[in-house]
């Protein structure tokens, strides 16, 4: 019964670029999870300029091994209001170290000798390969290149006359500082050469038909980039490259050289099929058509991107993803975990897109971390349970920065909303019981050793902000509890009593209970949410802290009560009068989602298209400001980062779907082309496993279908044109008869699905 037009990207999702790339931010993105590379350049050269997720200086700063790096000691500061040792201690850190940080890999360059006359580069993101194709000298050159999705490793293909005039050369990363980045060109918020780690130069060697370079560090890392050549005949060449570290084990460079060379053996066309089909799975997980072409569009892309970037088994995205910044200096916010909204936002949509393994990836990542964990719960807490740095490394240990987002302990709550929601969105249970319910119960163990009652038995914590409000000053530590601490404080202990009461923990649900009712209720006023009981937002903000509550964390619900309604209504209402003058590319994507949350899609479609068009570079990527200058914000520049890609394919999810008080609702939040022109989507996945279908054309819901992967009973809201209804079970037709508005309940075994169509 399932939808057998099932649509998959085409040729018109595809990147297609007619004048060479000058920058890598707005380059051919490849990826495999682990290794990622950005094919760009003029012909002279070709670059490829590459990435692995694993690659770290993780050498932390003097100042966080010190006795004294304590929430303890940040509090005392706060109290004596002593700005200098607070900078000092706490945030001036991230930026006087380059390390610890992210690592670029280097760079392959293929070049013969001149810039090209013209020039065409594609992307298909059907199955992961990028195309370039260029006229020089009078020679006309086509390259070809994948990673591949099942392996470590990278193929090229040349073709053309003069192939063989082609020269490869590799390009270490600028550690010596002999090639000093321009400043007027560059993305990165820092201002840090690579070479200020004080590494020693790469070496470069070669073998027969395999050239290599070998990068020492200063610390235990040691990698190297390795290339095999192929030379078919004059007019072709292949090669294959890896990017290996000794991280891989033992006799990891020598097995290296062998991988590329056994992989030449292999005809192109056949390691290209193999990778194909991974890349065809993937897009069988789900589908979208929409009216307005260019979201769809969009929406493909960020789905690539997330494929590209994250895999089970690899590191989870962090902020560049596996394309670190390729222009000299350390990347932007040196590439690292930031856990006050950049992690989170890169994993809300997966779910819903059904990508399940690619989103697995983040929650194995936090999971193995818990020793890390509780190792800095333990030193900078001095608490018991679990507690990760918000600004961290991939071994889980803090880079410093402004303290009241990088070391807050609330941030902590909103990792365990990556948990919730799979729980959620799957229905299994043994995840609920051996990892949601366990790593909610951990950070608790944390949180309630912070929380001290006032005189009014209220329970508060001893200093509290909110992200990136009033930025490193004395202000940005609001009256406890800000509505963005109490937001998350309230959301962790409500649904750890209803986990505990799933799981048949009586006692436990109590506790839970009795930790919220000692909660104050979140502060609002005729603004809607404040930022804390005596403070409400007075200017534009790009960080929509102090609105958690509406989303993502749904705590106020629209169609509850008009007391909830009225509050998501004031709040909105109050961030549209400040403006937009401070956001940044991510501030659109999530106030679309704030949006949907009213069933306003044209609010919510309009920031997505000023997202897009203002915010993302030409090949999709997330620039953060308006780097093109036309106004839209007051920040200008463009360090890309992957956060805001993935909150808005999340906001465009949630306008076609979302679960409300446990009722699916089809097209909640559409503008009214989309309802005229048509919208359908395909096997989105709703909660408790419920895959859902449906397409709606003339204003009209013309199907709805239902999968489920888990038994249970599904609650429909009815949007049909009509009461009169059909639903197709098990080849079985059974006529109902439900209003429009009202909810349909339907009874699913495991594997079961239904076909809803209206009669009229």
């Amino acid at each position: 019964m399932s939808n057998n037009n099932r649509k998959i990207p085409t040729e018109q999702h595809n990147l297609v670029f007619h004048e060479p790339i000058d920058r890598w931010d707005e380059a051919l993105p490849l990826g495999n999870g682990l290794t990622g590379c950005l094919v760009w350049g003029n012909g002279d050269p070709i670059r490829l300029s590459l990435d692995r997720g694993d690659l770290w200086d993780t050498r932390l700063a003097p100042e966080v091994m010190e006795s004294d790096f304590t929430y303890r000691r940040l509090k005392q500061l706060i109290e004596d209001k002593n700005q200098t040792e607070i900078l000092s201690k706490f945030s001036d850190i991230f930026f006087k170290y380059p390390n610890p940080t992210k690592l670029p890999a280097g760079r392959i360059e293929l070049g013969c000798g001149c810039a090209a006359e013209s020039m065409t580069s594609s992307l298909s993101i059907k199955d992961a390969t990028a195309h370039v194709e260029w006229t020089a000298g009078g020679e006309t050159y086509q390259l070809e290149t994948f990673l591949h999705a099942d392996s470590k490793l990278g193929y090229i293909r040349l073709t053309g006359n003069s192939a063989s005039l082609v020269n490869l050369h590799l390009v270490s990363p600028d550690y010596s500082g002999e090639l000093l980045a321009r400043k007027d060109d560059v993305s990165s918020v820092l201002d840090l050469q690579l070479a200020s780690l004080g590494y020693p130069k790469a070496e470069f060697d070669s073998e027969g038909n395999t050239v290599w370079f070998h990068q020492k560090t200063n610390h235990g890392l040691e990698y190297a980039i390795v290339v095999a050549k192929k030379q078919i005949n004059e007019q072709e060449i292949e090669w294959v490259y890896t990017i290996a570290a000794n991280l891989d084990g033992k006799d990891w460079l020598e097995q290296a050289k062998r991988n590329v060379k056994e992989a030449t053996e292999v005809d192109f066309t056949v390691a290209l099929s193999t990778h194909a089909s991974w890349w065809e799975s993937f897009w069988q997980k789900s589908s979208l058509k929409l009216s307005e072409f260019e979201f769809e569009k969009q929406w493909y892309w960020t789905n690539y991107f997330l494929g590209a970037c994250s895999r089970k088994g690899a590191p989870p995205m962090p902020l560049q993803g596996v394309w670190t910044a390729d222009e000299g200096l350390l990347p932007p916010w040196k590439g690292d975990y930031h856990n006050d909204l950049n992690t989170e936002l890169s994993y809300w949509h997966y779910l819903k897109a059904n990508h399940l393994e690619e989103g697995e990836s983040f929650l194995d990542f936090l999971w193995d971390l818990r020793p890390a964990a509780r190792e800095f719960a333990t030193s900078y807490f001095e608490t018991p349970g679990i507690n990760l740095p918000s600004v961290m490394t991939i071994d889980g240990k803090p880079l410093g920065g402004w303290p009241m987002y990088s070391l807050s302990p609330t941030n902590q709550i909103w990792l365990c909303q990556a948990f919730d929601h799979y729980w959620l969105y799957t229905g299994n249970r043994d995840f609920l019981e051996h990892k949601a319910y366990v790593y909610f119960q951990e950070t608790a163990d944390c949180l309630t050793s912070l929380l001290h009652a006032g005189e009014d038995g209220k329970l508060r914590l001893a200093i509290s902000s909110s992200p990136e409000i009033h930025d490193e000053s004395l202000r940005s530590w609001l009256t406890p509890n800000s509505n963005y601490d109490l937001s998350l404080l309230r959301y962790l202990f409500t649904r750890l009593e209803q986990m505990a009461g799933l799981l048949d923990k009586a006692e436990e649900q109590s506790k839970w209970a009795d930790l919220l009712n000692n909660l104050d209720e979140l502060a609002n006023n005729e603004t809607g949410l404040m930022l804390s009981p005596d403070e409400r937002l007075m200017e534009s903000h790009r960080h929509h802290s102090h609105a958690m509550a509406i989303y993502p964390l749904k705590t106020i619900i629209y169609d509850r009560s008009d007391a909830e309604k009225k509050v998501i209504d004031d709040t909105i209402s109050h961030m549209e009068t400040l403006g937009k003058a401070a956001w940044v590319g991510y501030s659109f994507a999530w106030m679309a989602a704030l949006y949907t949350r009213q069933g306003n899609g044209e609010g919510a479609r309009y920031h997505l298209q000023q997202f897009w068009d203002y915010t993302c570079s030409p090949n999709g990527f997330h620039l953060n400001g308006d780097y093109k200058t036309t106004g839209l914000t007051q920040s200008h520049y463009r360090p890309f980062t992957l956060e805001g890609n993935m909150a808005a394919a999340d906001a465009l999810q949630e306008m076609l779907l979302q679960t409300n008080l446990g009722v699916i609702r089809l097209f909640p939040a559409i503008p009214t082309a989309w309802r005229k022109n048509g919208a359908e989507f395909d096997r989105f996945r709703g909660e408790m496993g419920m895959l859902v279908s449906a397409k709606i054309f003339a204003g009209k819901l013309e199907y709805v279908e239902l999968h489920a992967e888990v038994s249970g009973t599904v609650q429909l809201e009815s949007q049909f044109g009509s009461e009169l209804l059909t639903l197709e079970k098990d080849g079985i037709c059974t006529e109902i008869i439900c209003p429009a508005g009202s909810v349909i309940t339907i009874e699913l075994q495991q594997d079961e699905t239904c076909r809803i169509v209206s009669r009229g």
